[in-house]
């Protein structure tokens, strides 16, 4: 399944210049928060957890949880994702894939998720 999202930049910016580290603990983890440098890191970032979320076929709620949501960046600075293990074993992930690009002022995610039950996506 495939999910997308889009954020506008500056949106994220104003709440972390209102909220400071505070908002982005709303959404990330403290590893995850610790990746941020700038303000189109983290709409990326939020723009990646709703991407992966619709790719579940759920959105942000009660059943997907930000936080159950683990972003991670390898060497070369690529984005990946894995989910909580009780997600994993719910959907019965197999393989994910995660894109982000920032550019006019957007923030994109697109997120791919193979499940070995397709049925459940």
């Amino acid at each position: 399944m495939i999910g997308v999202d889009i954020v506008v930049i500056e949106r994220i910016e104003r709440s972390i210049e209102k909220y400071g580290r505070k908002f982005l603990l709303r959404y990330l983890s403290e590893e995850e928060a610790s990746l941020v440098k700038r303000a189109d890191t983290a709409a990326g970032f939020w723009a990646a957890k709703e991407a992966i979320s619709k790719a579940l076929g759920t959105g942000i709620g009660e059943e997907v949880g930000f936080k159950e949501i683990i972003l991670s960046k390898n060497e070369r600075g690529a984005p990946s994702f894995t989910l909580s293990d009780h997600l994993m074993e719910k959907y019965r992930i197999r393989s994910t894939s995660l894109s982000i690009a920032h550019d006019g002022g957007f923030a994109i995610a697109v997120a791919a998720i193979e499940s070995a039950a397709p049925d459940k996506l």
